[in-house]
């Protein structure tokens, strides 16, 4: 009988191994290219608008008032606040303006009203071609 080697012919075994001594070599280079360069690289200076008080005080200002419910109520000037509808609102505040397309339409909200109110009734303003609709803001701190 012939006998049978326990290699089983001249094969290589593969290598499993995956050698990381490279991919440490590049990584440490990246590192030290950013570290590098970081400081070099300028920060972008973004100049924000601030809020400004008028020089001139509008004639006549109508207000718009969003309450908690998303009830509408229209002020005008002094006068006590009235409710309307979304639907009646155009209507009501061209009333208010009298052909003074100048007069400024302030709308303000009560902080707990969600965004998309506010917005149905500034797009139904400006959808209606009253002019200059801005929003109300609060002066200092915001708690």
């Amino acid at each position: 009988m012939a006998a049978i080697s326990p290699r089983g012919g001249s094969r290589r075994r593969t290598i499993n191994e995956i050698n990381m001594v490279p991919f440490i070599d590049v990584m440490l280079v990246l590192l030290i290219i950013f570290m590098v360069s970081a400081p070099l690289i300028t920060t972008g200076v973004v100049d924000l608008p601030s809020v400004g008080k008028s020089r001139q005080q509008p004639e006549q200002v109508i207000h718009v008032m969003v309450a908690a419910d998303e009830k509408l109520k229209l002020k005008l000037d002094k006068a006590e606040p009235e409710a309307v509808q979304l639907s009646a609102l155009a209507e009501r505040v061209k009333q208010a303006q009298a052909g003074k397309d100048n007069s400024p339409v302030v709308i303000s909200a009560d902080k707990s009203v969600k965004y998309e109110a506010v917005i149905k009734v500034m797009d139904v303003l400006q959808s209606a071609g009253i002019q200059r609709v801005g929003l109300a803001v609060r002066q200092g701190a915001v708690n």
